[in-house]
């Protein structure tokens, strides 16, 4: 046996034995608390990690059933700016049809009115011209004594006409 503890391997051999049977008896409890608190703090990350990624997948669907929604109220206030142009649109063509059509009946009015108006100037005309004509008439088929007669009758027709 002392060859064997004369031996600086086996010295070694038996520190490392005694340093692990020491180890294990005082030190086996403080790690493993250690460890089991480790443990439990790799656990409670772990499960406010997975409370975060659930929270994070419920806002995220939260915002994209907003995202939704303002997308369809979006498309909803077009389609309805869509309709509300086309209501304009079609009010505006029927105004304007309308002004359209009064304008052409006070054109037609106007007309009318001036046609008549050029007809009593064309026929005022045309008895200023017929009565210049007959009065030229009468002066070159009248002589004085025609004219003295006539004027006579009209005299003495007077009267009659006055009653």
């Amino acid at each position: 046996m002392t060859e064997f503890l004369n031996e600086a391997t086996n010295w070694v051999l038996i520190s490392f034995i005694l340093f692990i049977f020491v180890f294990i008896k005082y030190a086996k409890a403080p790690l493993l608390a250690k460890l089991d608190e480790r443990i439990a703090n790799i656990r409670k990350e772990l499960e406010t990690v997975e409370a975060l990624r659930i929270e994070a997948q419920e806002m995220l669907a939260q915002y994209q059933r907003k995202h939704r929604d303002a997308m369809k109220e979006a498309d909803d206030i077009i389609k309805q700016a869509r309709e509300h142009a086309e209501k304009i649109r079609v009010q505006t063509e029927a105004e304007m049809q309308d002004i359209k059509n009064r304008r052409e009946k006070q054109l037609d009015e106007r007309l009318s009115r001036i046609e008549d108006q050029a007809m009593q100037e064309i026929r005022s005309y045309a008895i200023d011209l017929s009565v210049q004509a007959a009065e030229e008439l009468i002066k070159r088929k009248m002589d004085s004594k025609a004219e003295k007669t006539l004027a006579d009758d009209t005299v003495r027709a007077l009267p009659s006409y006055l009653n």
